[in-house]
Parts: structure tokens; sequence; C-alpha cells
């Protein structure tokens, strides 16, 4: 058996790459359904199709729990997927929750960066509701990213100027704490950190959920069952091209150095 990563495109590296940390001794598959990325900029019920399109072919690949490495996906589909499969399956949220807490009380804001159908999303806005109870919450869709990530795109050259421009219209003094709401967006996590004030934080749900993802291992007694050998599919197939199983790779390196 085997644990099921699910993304629209190459994010969902970024959860499955937190995940090997915590679950070193485990065999996981990882589906990315690049005919259809960005998620994030098309209509609901046509996103909806593709995630249960994606999640019918992963449950036969004999998974014994899938995370759904997908803000999206996770906003439009988890509670349907959930009443749907027979094994647990993990959503990523924003972590709204924590950058809460941590600056409550203080004069600092929280600013959350996702694409524009999560922040557009009932379970966003009642997340938000339930915890931001001194108005201290604000977003800002950052679609360009996905795209600059699925053409494997991570230089500051161009990638500063687009987040330069979108970043114009927000006062980055106000916030404390930046949260990364796309699991697209830790790929660019250094570049950020050249254009934010200094002491800013910046988190995401990626380790979350994987611990997430660990306590319910546990809890089946279903850890230490592989040996972190990783089976990569897109939209439909397995991949057995080299070169595309080297850059996967290759982003878990990126990612290291982030």
């Amino acid at each position: 058996m085997r644990i099921g990563f699910f993304d629209s495109g190459i994010g969902g590296i970024t959860v499955l790459h937190q995940a090997l940390k915590f679950l070193p001794n485990e065999d996981y598959i990882f589906y990315a359904d690049t005919l259809h990325v960005p998620y994030g900029e098309k209509p609901k019920e046509e996103v909806r199709q593709y995630i249960f399109n994606a999640v019918d072919f992963i449950a036969k690949q004999e998974v014994n729990a899938l995370v759904v490495a997908c803000n999206t996906a996770t906003s439009i589909a988890i509670e349907d997927l959930r009443k749907t499969y027979d094994f647990p399956i993990i959503g990523i949220e924003p972590a709204v929750k924590p950058a809460v807490q941590q600056r409550e009380g203080k004069r600092k804001k929280v600013l959350v960066l996702a694409t524009n159908l999560t922040l557009k999303e009932e379970r966003f806005y009642n997340l938000v509701k339930s915890l931001d109870h001194y108005d201290i919450v604000d977003s800002l869709p950052l679609p360009g990213l996905v795209e600059f990530a699925e053409n494997f795109i991570f230089d500051g050259e161009r990638v500063l100027p687009y987040l330069r421009n979108v970043l114009l219209s927000v006062d980055l003094k106000q916030y404390g704490t930046i949260v990364l709401g796309c699991t697209h967006f830790p790929y660019f996590e250094k570049i950020l950190k050249e254009i934010l004030p200094k002491n800013v934080d910046i988190i995401s749900g990626n380790i979350g959920t994987a611990k997430n993802l660990r306590r319910i291992l546990e809890t089946k007694n279903q850890i230490n069952k592989g040996s972190g050998d990783i089976l990569f599919f897109q939209s439909g197939y397995k991949v057995e091209d080299n070169e595309i199983i080297s850059k996967y790779k290759e982003l878990m390196d990126l990612l290291d150095q982030v």
C-alpha cells in the first residue's frame, strides 16, 4: 500500500517534501493533474470534475491514505471526497489559525497569499470568520506564481518584477505574518523574503498537513510500511520518462535550499 498525494500540478511536491521528513519509511504516489493545471482560475464545477477524476484513478492504485495537497481542491471538494472514499483523506488549508494566534494582541496583521478560487470559496471565508476576531487578516491572489512554478521558472530575475508589481497595492509594513495559501508558493519563499520587510514570518500549512498524516497513520498502525519509494503519475498515466522524474526530484532539492 502507498500514500497518495494529489495536486493540480507540482505544488503538491512541497507537501510531499515535508511528509518524507516525518514519514521516510513509507511508499508514495504523487499525482499531478498537469493537463488541467492551474485549478485556481477555472470554474468551480469544472475543477470539481477534474478532482474526482483524479481521485478515482488514485483510488485504483490501492492507497491507504490520500493527501489532497492543493488548497483549491481542498476548499472545493474535501468533504465530498471523504463521503465517497473509504480511506483517510487529508486536506490542506491556508495556515490562518497559527498565523492569527501569533499575531493576536500585536500590531502587525496577517496577509494570506493564495489563488483566486481558494480565496473566493466559502470554506476560506468561514475559516477566517471563525478566527479573525480582531480584523487582522487580509488576502491577496497571486496566480502568476502558479504559472511560474509550472513552467519551472524560479529565478528572481523573472519572478521579482511580477511580485513587486502585484504587491504595489499592499502596504507590507502592516504585516507580521505572510501565509502561503497555495502549495506552489513555498518554491518562492526565498524570493519573497527579498521584498518583504525584515522580521516578517512566512508560514504554510505543509508541516501541519504532514504531521496530521503521520498522526492518522499511527492511529491506524500503518507506519513504517515502505522505503521512501515514489511513483509519479500525470493526469491518468504513470510517468515513465526519466527526464520528468528527474525534474520532480530536482524540485525536492530546490526545496532543501529554500
